[in-house]
């Protein structure tokens, strides 16, 4: 048994003695949410304000609480507030890619010395939200999660208060049913209690307005250019039938819990352990090889699907086709960066380099276009969909191209087999957390729940393994990925370029190409400057494009056209259970 195998066996074992250990172990410290309120105000110019109450119960000592709250494309959170009766708290902020993350520390007295320990908290925090509130023609809706399956524990008792801008003609939602103990609707404020809701649960709200509530133009608020209100009833009424029919499926999901280790381990030992090959380079001053640079993106920067490009892949695409004459920079007033595309030149491209060229040339006036508002542009949603056509149209011509070689290099079916196993695993074990209360007894519910998590840790393991580790290289393969990861360690470690600096302006350039290929070109770019004293007297289009900030304006359109392509899909469908905007978790630590 070699070194890789036995390490994931000591996993394996791990994961099951950690399980048996939280099954049967005495618990030293615990705590509870016994009551938590949500007061919700829908202002008629869009922004929602949230007031939110936990009350802590703490048996034993603990450091603090913390409160993690899903930020959805365009919502932004202001105005944010913590507060705490029973202790001092010190709050601490971070904001981390689609999420603001509080960490509330506390102390029983006020020179922060004693942590919380065997007392109650009452822990207040309020916001305000942008973007929540979806206006259609016809109708205004939030979609709002008053709980969500990320807290570390359930609630005891949640109470529900909703302001809403009108009083009359408003209808509202709150699902699961089997939640809710009293609840009413009396002009414009809804009231609502909710009763034990468990660990892994969503809990959550959909309000109905008359669209003539808000103002016209309420600048707080998503403006969607349809009539919304049959489609989000009829996604709302499917989506909270289809909870029911998993109920059925239980059983099969705790089987699939015990395989699915054995799955991984098995696939590993068949399909993924590498050829020995004659390579023992520490790192790599010259291109690996002649490939262009958005196929060593889709070969060997890769971890989930090799042969498949990422942004990082048009991006790199992008400076090679500048670096070729064939798209012109220029920076207007300092501030915009705009392309100019020479279409006389455009034969001189490969086949996946034009793809390139006519997903961005088609958005340009007369053969310019404003990199810098381009963002703004793919929010409508017709042109958001015309650019991921011609987006996806370039993946797949990359994908055509490398076909051979990702035959030639290596063997994906590893990487197929723990794919689809990490994608099942993650969809069961959602329904799992869905449906886990439904059992009649709380023992089954709290079995059910640890299946759930053991599901999806390894689905979630599963799904981002690296291709090439449950895959196999091909010896020839194997050397060339080895070379092009010492190659990156090479532009990623500014020393060995200090050491080692390239002796042409020309070799910088391809650094540069092939280190946004391989997603540090950051690191050349800084490295770069360092070397280069007189960096801005060479003038280069490429050098342009990277510090008038190209790489960050094409990842923010790519990311827009990606979203508005599918707004909805990308929200979980609007009226859909889980779709909504808040929820998140916390917990104590």
């Amino acid at each position: 048994m070699d070194r890789n195998t036995k390490i994931i066996c000591i996993v394996f074992v791990v994961i099951i003695l950690g399980l048996a250990i939280y099954t049967f172990a005495p618990i030293h410290r615990s705590y509870s949410i016994e009551n938590a309120s949500y007061d919700l105000t829908v202002h008629d110019y869009g922004k929602l304000h949230v007031d939110e109450v936990y009350d802590y119960s703490f048996k034993g000592e603990y450091n603090g609480t913390y409160r993690n709250i899903p930020l959805k494309f365009g919502e932004n959170i202001t105005r944010l507030k913590v507060s705490a009766e029973g202790a001092y708290p010190v709050v601490e902020q971070s904001d981390t890619s689609g999420e603001k993350n509080l960490k509330i520390y506390l102390y029983m007295d006020s020179k922060h010395t004693q942590k919380v320990k065997d007392c109650d908290v009452r822990i207040k925090i309020s916001y305000d939200m942008d973007n929540v509130v979806r206006l259609y023609r016809d109708i205004g809706t939030l979609q709002y999660k008053l709980w969500d399956k990320q807290w570390d524990v359930g609630v005891k008792n949640l109470y529900v208060t909703v302001h809403l801008p009108g009083d009359t003609n408003n209808t509202f939602y709150l699902d699961p049913e089997k939640f809710t103990r009293t609840s009413s609707l009396e002009a414009d404020t809804i009231t609502a209690k909710a009763t034990d809701i468990p660990k892994g649960e969503i809990y959550e709200l959909l309000v109905v307005m008359p669209r003539d509530d808000f103002y016209p133009h309420a600048l707080w608020a998503q403006h969607i250019d349809a009539n919304g209100k049959d489609e989000i009833i009829s996604n709302h009424n499917e989506s909270i039938s289809s909870l029911n029919f998993w109920d059925m499926m239980l059983n099969i999901y705790v089987i699939i819990a015990l395989a699915g280790p054995a799955i991984l381990i098995g696939t590993y030992i068949i399909c993924g352990r590498e050829p020995k090959v004659d390579y023992d380079g520490i790192y790599e001053r010259e291109l690996p090889s002649d490939n262009p640079p958005e196929a060593v993106n889709a070969l060997f920067a890769q971890t989930s699907e090799i042969g498949t490009p990422d942004m990082q892949g048009f991006e790199a695409s992008i400076l090679n086709i500048i670096d070729k004459k064939v798209i012109d920079i220029k920076a207007q007033d300092n501030e915009d960066l705009i392309l100019i595309f020479k279409e006389d030149r455009k034969h001189e491209l490969s086949s996946s380099e034009q793809k390139v060229f006519d997903a961005l040339s088609a958005f340009a006036a007369d053969n310019v276009l404003n990199l810098s508002t381009f963002r703004n542009r793919l929010t409508n949603q017709s042109n958001a969909k015309s650019f991921m056509k011609k987006f996806n149209d370039w993946k797949k011509q990359v994908e055509e191209e490398n076909r051979e070689d990702v035959k030639r290099f290596f063997n994906t079916k590893g990487s197929k087999i723990t794919g689809w196993v990490g994608s099942a695993g993650f969809f069961l074990a959602l329904i799992m957390f869905f449906s886990a209360a439904l059992f009649p007894t709380y023992d089954m519910r709290v079995w059910a729940m640890r299946m759930a998590v053991v599901v999806g840790i390894i689905g979630i393991v599963s799904f981002f393994l690296p291709a090439d580790y449950v895959g196999q290289w091909t010896p020839e393969g194997r050397v060339l990925h080895l070379k092009w990861k010492n190659f990156k360690k090479f532009l990623e470690d500014n020393s060995l370029i200090e050491q080692h600096p390239p002796q042409s302006i020309v070799i910088w350039k391809k650094y540069l190409i092939y280190g946004a290929a391989l997603g540090v070109a950051d690191n050349v770019y800084k490295a770069m400057k360092l070397q280069v004293p007189n960096i801005n007297e060479y003038n280069d289009n490429i050098f342009l494009y990277h510090s008038f900030n190209g790489f960050s304006l094409m990842h923010s359109a790519v990311k827009a056209g990606q979203y508005w392509s599918n707004p909805s899909s990308s929200s979980g469908g609007s009226g859909g259970f889980g779709g909504g905007s808040g929820g998140g978790g916390g917990g104590a630590f």
